[in-house]
């Protein structure tokens, strides 16, 4: 029997990954593919949320699972990215930072 092993993650400063748009389950494929194959080189990635206009359901559990996988910081979400997370009470648990230069030194 045969089990993947996740490769190890590549010592040095997590990379950025700053969407723009909206993001629902018809456009969210293209940013789920850069942020598994970020955390499967790095161990995690800092999301740049301030351009995103619009998040909906499956937005929120990319970032959820992102989470819990990987070390995920999330900096200066948008206006709606920031509803979205309070509503659910995510803002609880996330790591989120006002700049990028907080989240890269957190």
């Amino acid at each position: 029997m045969t089990t993947h092993q996740p490769q190890p993650a590549v010592p040095g400063p997590l990379p950025v990954i700053a969407p723009h748009g909206d993001f629902d389950e018809d456009t969210l494929p293209s940013l789920e593919a850069q942020v598994r194959k970020a955390v499967d080189a790095h161990g995690g990635l800092i999301l740049d949320a301030g351009n995103i206009t619009f998040g909906d359901s499956t937005f929120l559990r990319l970032i959820m699972t992102t989470h819990q996988e990987a070390d995920l910081r999330i900096v200066a979400p948008s206006p709606a990215v920031t509803r979205l997370i309070s509503i659910v009470g995510a803002d609880q648990v996330l790591n989120i930072h006002p700049t990028l230069e907080a989240a890269r030194h957190a």
